[in-house]
């Protein structure tokens, strides 16, 4: 990370003061440095062997919060250029960024043109040279493709909606406008929306424009829905792809998908499809990922279009499977059953593709901060890690969430500034509205030095899952071994195999009612106190809230 220090302004340092002081102090139940044990000698590091393919670990950057490189307070793509190196060094080798083309709007989901990059976020320059570093890295660069509906202030709308306030031309419809097609019959943009003279009944989605017509807005009244049943629009998308596809993105998160024909999944399918097929003409590589915030029955199905991964809600929040196995009690929430959830998953994607790759996350920034919903308990935060980032597929992680950065309620709140340091190096001002943030974690820099903070456990995490190719790419196996709180599966992919062994009771565990256990040695460990460790002499010695990767002597 460069050092990107700026002067803040008297209100942003009362900001930056609020948020540093709250992220530099330390939970009560975390012991002081001086009083913890000194941590054995991790044994167990291996050469890492990362293919080149669409799974990947992929960090989400809300750019608006997340650093900022020229002191305005606000995050921009110097900013993200100026992490790649952190970014890297974390394990990471995928990047999905918040909208970046120009916007009314902080969050910019409400773009006004689909070929520039907003103004506060730098320049079509800026997007180049962070493409060029991340390829540079071997990180694949998503960048978040709203085709659901774009901006009022679009010219496409700007355009329908002058036309709509005029009078009709006098030519007909097949013969050419003699307005410049300024004109209610002659404008091809009317159809790139959905507009009507009478506001439907019962709905709250449509909003008036001039004295008689009225446009559909699902989200907000900024918004208004595309019509991706006329051809002409789907095209323009696929332009659109091309175009940054050429500038170095490598693929698109696309947004709101289940809302391009609200109700109406075959038709959302279908637009995948066409999308798909194109993208994946112009570029094979090119990895697409679609937010389909529905339940498992239901998100799945889209795995039909053909799109690489559709995020895996399932997983996902207080309600999702990783949350419940932390924090419930019973069978249905032991990691027993969260292994055999790894093989549903794995099995309900199949039987709609045979290149489905799973997206799995905790959280995102519509969602409450991952630390929260675990309690701020840091064996907590490093166990729902530990499920996360040994699921198949491509697992996301949200910014912040590597040091327990806090954010729930409003919107605003789940983006909140990333802290880099104590001395506000990068740090942004956060989203307008966003009340103050109690961080119970340290800065980046600050975790980057313990050896036990969460920081490191992501980074060990994602190093295991980078040594070992089968863990992202395996087919899983649920193995026998006795008791609710041990768990453990094969995963197998190439011919090879690794098995994962899970003690998620909240003590110490001696395993030895396994098969081949005495076949097997350690190939690495994750262990939420770092002065414990895994260890293999007749029995599986595991601490509590442990991992252990066990391989073929």
């Amino acid at each position: 990370m460069k050092n990107t220090r700026f002067l803040l302004s008297a209100a942003a340092a009362v900001t930056a003061a609020a948020i540093l002081l709250s992220g530099c102090s330390t939970p009560e139940e975390t012991m002081s440095e001086s009083s913890q044990p000194q941590a054995p000698s991790y044994r167990y590091e291996h050469e890492l062997n990362v293919i080149d393919d669409n799974y990947r670990n992929y960090y989400q950057v809300f750019v608006y919060s997340f650093c900022d490189s020229n002191g305005d307070g606000i995050g921009d793509l110097a900013g993200v250029t100026s992490g790649l190196d952190y970014i890297q060094d974390m394990g990471f080798n995928g990047i999905w960024l918040s909208p970046i083309m120009p916007s009314d709007s902080y969050h910019k989901y409400s773009v006004k043109d689909y070929y520039a990059i907003d103004e506060q976020y730098g320049t079509m320059e800026d997007f180049e040279k962070l493409a060029a570093e991340c390829e540079k890295r071997g990180i694949k660069l998503l960048i978040d493709l709203v085709m659901n509906h774009s901006s009022n202030e679009h010219e496409w709308f700007k355009h329908a909606s002058k036309s709509l306030r005029s009078n009709p031309c006098g030519a007909a419809k097949d013969k050419p406008c003699l307005n410049d097609n300024i004109c209610p019959v002659h404008d091809k943009y009317i159809d790139y929306y959905y507009f009507t003279d009478e506001k439907p009944v019962g709905t709250n989605s449509w909003y008036r424009i001039g004295s008689n017509r009225w446009y559909q807005a699902v989200f907000s009244e900024q918004m208004p829905e595309l019509n991706l049943d006329n051809s002409a629009v789907r095209s323009e998308f696929e332009k659109i792809a091309d175009f940054w596809l050429e500038k170095g993105a490598g693929g698109f998160r696309l947004d709101a998908v289940k809302e391009y024909f609200s109700g109406n999944p075959e038709k959302n399918i279908e637009v995948l499809n066409q999308f798909m097929k194109h993208c994946k003409t112009v570029d094979p590589k090119c990895y697409v990922v679609g937010e389909v915030w529905e339940s498992f029955t239901n998100y799945t199905k889209y795995y039909s279009s053909g799109i690489d991964s559709v995020f895996g809600f399932t997983m996902a929040q207080e309600s999702g499977k990783i949350a419940k196995t932390i924090n419930g009690k019973g069978a249905d929430n032991s990691v027993k059953s969260f292994a055999q959830a790894m093989v549903t998953v794995e099995q309900k994607l199949a039987s709609y593709s045979n290149t489905a790759i799973d997206a799995p996350f905790i959280g995102n920034h519509d969602t409450n901060r991952g630390a929260g919903i675990l309690g701020y308990n840091e064996t907590k935060i490093k166990a729902a890690a530990g499920l996360l980032l040994t699921m198949s597929g491509s697992p996301f992680v949200y910014y912040g969430d590597e040091i327990g950065l806090s954010g729930s309620g409003r919107d605003e709140n789940k983006r909140a500034p990333m802290i880099w340091d104590s001395e506000g190096t990068g740090l942004t001002y956060g989203p307008p509205d966003m009340e103050r943030q109690e961080n119970r974690f340290a800065d980046v820099q600050t975790q980057l030095a313990d050896e036990n903070s969460i920081l490191n456990y992501y980074k060990r995490a994602l190093r295991i899952r980078n040594e070992n190719p089968c863990i992202a790419r395996g087919t899983t196996e649920v193995l026998t071994v006795p008791g609710q709180d041990i768990a453990a599966v094969r995963r197998t992919f190439d011919g090879d195999s690794i098995v994962i062994v899970y003690n998620y009771s909240d003590e110490s565990k001696e395993i030895t009612e396994l098969d081949g256990l005495s076949e097997m040695q350690i190939r690495g460990y994750l262990t939420v106190d770092s002065a414990e460790e895994v260890l293999l002499d007749g029995g599986l010695k595991m601490p509590a809230y442990s991992i252990a990767f066990l391989t073929g002597k």
